[in-house]
């Protein structure tokens, strides 16, 4: 591990400045250890943070909606979030680090004292920020403009052929006639195959392991196999995902979306097999690529690991937002307040204790996903095209399921019955429907911070959510809480799924479900736009909840509610009969008790202190 004054003593010199005054600036930060798969940050979400990585690497990359470009792998010496220094802006890109990484961090708000502090200082270790970031940004504007997009290409082509006739195919693409076919039948909803980067990788995964299977036994030659791992191993570090070019919207069951794989990674064999793409006679789509497979199996089969890929995402963006919730809860717990049933006064509580409940609200919903993926687990490689194994070799269905394994790092099971999971998409109308509840449940969340950040005049006004744009265009000063409605529609959009994904369940007719692809869709995009909406409800919105303390202990003083506990002395029938009068009158429960005398006012205060009313106790009559 780089010690942060090694690192200083470079950076001082390289800046011209005094290495004392630079380290007393730096001595303000803390260490960080993030552990491997962990995200030190995400994309759009706010800076709060510039560092130096002092040990391991950590990836750079960018892109929210399944499309991920990975931009850089930064090692110890490095910096990183170094935006920081130059204003208040979210972070563009996202990081995470593989294998686990150690980061010196110094906060935004430490990093706003030092520039008006030592304003000279601030401003050259600025300019070394600048130049290093543009120095980055050269790096990867040189990498985007060699990326080719095989749909605009134009100039040399090449002949493809298939049942139908023959097609030119643009000779940089790597897809090939069926490919472009699908292109052209299903120009619906310009979201394709190559936006979810884990569907490509699920699709190689079930490409690299049938192929080691059929080559171990006796049906694919060693040199074809390693042609097509090596080009789905590239698959698998992001290369080639330009190509995957076929609408996500299609017919045929998925065939397109098989033939787009099976068309790439041919093409891309080839060339490591030293041959032109289309020169299918030394490797091709249907015969090797494709081969003891159907797309009835291969293509629910990456549905399955997508999914499971998807979930890993999720979860771990479900769990930041529970635990920016349990955070809260513990801020909050000695704020008390009055909880409310069909929006009347009920009895009080503690700001904490609605805050926990959400937190655990959240985890059960994790729980539940964690246990419909259980059946995502058993896939059915070796159906071939009905679940009767058609043109495998015996022995298929175990040897792939279990190389899959191996490779995805997911245990994976034969399904007992090939023919009966061929036909069945049940799990996937279980996942979703477990989607469903997870949104539910934080759209629920979601309405009553709504609800308790109303007015700021006119409403509850119990909580302050952080301000994020202003609200209207012809009222000055509203403030509206788009972050909670945000999620909102994207917890509609994914309940609107659950229906889609069960009419399409439904629609399996006979031996196979045709509308596997928009179950496909609907699963992995609403996946993604959760996550996405976890992250940005965490960061943009809870992490920044601030509480109205006296607000909310005024309404518990004013409340009718605080007579619910004088039942256990009074009887229902008189505590009722106080709670109608105090209406009526506008007097307060403590003052009629009084005057009844059926309470003397030192019993009151310890049965009214409102402390004593949040948990269960043992009450005196």
């Amino acid at each position: 591990m780089i010690k942060i004054d090694e690192i200083l003593k470079r950076a001082a010199g390289r800046m011209g400045i005094d290495r004392a005054e630079l380290k007393k600036f730096f001595d303000h930060g803390e260490q960080r250890t993030y552990a491997a798969e962990e995200w030190l940050f995400h994309e759009s979400t706010p800076r709060r943070w510039g560092g130096i990585i002092l040990d391991g690497e950590v990836e750079i990359v960018r892109g929210l909606h399944g499309s991920t470009r990975h931009y850089a792998v930064l090692g110890a010496g490095q910096m990183i979030s170094e935006d920081a220094f130059l204003g208040d802006v979210p972070h563009s890109s996202g990081a995470f680090t593989r294998l686990g990484a150690t980061v010196w961090q110094i906060t935004t708000d430490q990093i706003d004292a030092f520039r008006t502090e030592k304003p000279e200082l601030f401003y050259r270790i600025v300019a070394r920020v600048a130049s290093g970031i543009s120095e980055r940004l050269r790096v990867v504007s040189q990498n985007l403009a060699h990326v080719e997009s095989p749909v605009h290409l134009k100039g040399a082509v090449r002949l493809e052929h298939d049942s139908l006739g023959e097609r030119e195919i643009p000779e940089q693409a790597y897809y090939g006639v069926q490919t472009l076919r699908a292109m052209e039948n299903f120009h619906i909803s310009g979201v394709y195959v190559k936006n979810f980067e884990h569907m490509i990788e699920a699709l190689a995964f079930v490409k690299k392991a049938a192929a080691l299977a059929n080559h171990e036994l006796g049906v694919l030659e060693a040199d074809k196999m390693k042609a097509i791992c090596d080009a789905c191993d590239e698959l698998l570090t992001g290369k080639l995902h330009e190509h995957f070019t076929v609408d996500m919207f299609q017919g045929g069951a998925g065939t397109s979306t098989n033939m787009n794989a099976n068309e790439v990674i041919a093409n891309r064999g080839l060339e490591i097999l030293g041959h032109k793409k289309g020169e299918y006679d030394h490797l091709h789509p249907n015969d090797h690529v494709n081969c003891s497979q159907s797309t009835n199996d291969a293509y629910p089969t990456a549905i399955k690991l997508a999914v499971l890929l998807s979930l890993k995402d999720l979860l771990a963006a479900m769990n930041e937002l529970k635990e920016a919730l349990g955070a809260k809860a513990e801020e909050f717990a000695d704020v008390l307040k009055m909880g409310r049933t069909e929006n009347q006064d009920a009895v009080p509580m503690t700001l904490g204790q609605e805050f926990s409940a959400y937190a655990v609200m959240i985890e059960s919903a994790m729980v539940a996903l964690e246990r419909a993926s259980d059946e995502f687990h058993d896939i059915n490689m070796g159906a071939t095209a009905i679940g009767t194994g058609i043109n495998s070799p015996p022995g298929y269905a175990d040897m792939v399921t279990q190389k899959l394994t191996e490779i995805s790092g997911f245990t994976l099971r034969r399904a007992r019955n090939l023919v009966e999971a061929t036909q069945n998409a049940g799990s996937f109308a279980q996942m979703s429907a477990t989607m469903k509840r997870a949104a539910v449940q934080i759209s629920k969340i979601c309405n009553d911070l709504r609800w308790m950040s109303s007015g700021p005049r006119c409403g509850l006004n119990e909580i302050n959510l952080p301000p994020m744009q202003p609200g209207s265009s012809i009222m000055p000063g509203k403030v509206n809480p788009v972050i909670p409605e945000l999620v909102n529609q994207i917890c509609y959009q994914i309940i609107g799924y659950d229906a889609v994904v069960s009419m399409a369940a439904e629609a399996s007719e006979l031996e196979l479900c045709m509308a596997e692809p928009i179950i496909a869709y609907d699963l992995l995009h609403g996946m993604l736009i959760l996550k996405n909406g976890c992250i940005t409800l965490t960061s943009r919105c809870i992490v920044g909840i601030e509480a109205n303390r006296d607000v909310c202990r005024q309404y518990v003083e004013n409340s009718i509610g605080l007579v619910t506990a004088l039942v256990p002395v009074l009887g229902y029938e008189r505590s009722a009969a106080i709670a109608k009068e105090a209406l009526k009158t506008g007097g307060s429960v403590f003052n009629l008790v009084l005057e009844k005398g059926w309470m003397t006012k030192e019993r009151l205060d310890d049965m009214l202190r409102p402390e004593n009313m949040t948990d269960p106790r043992e009450i005196l009559k």
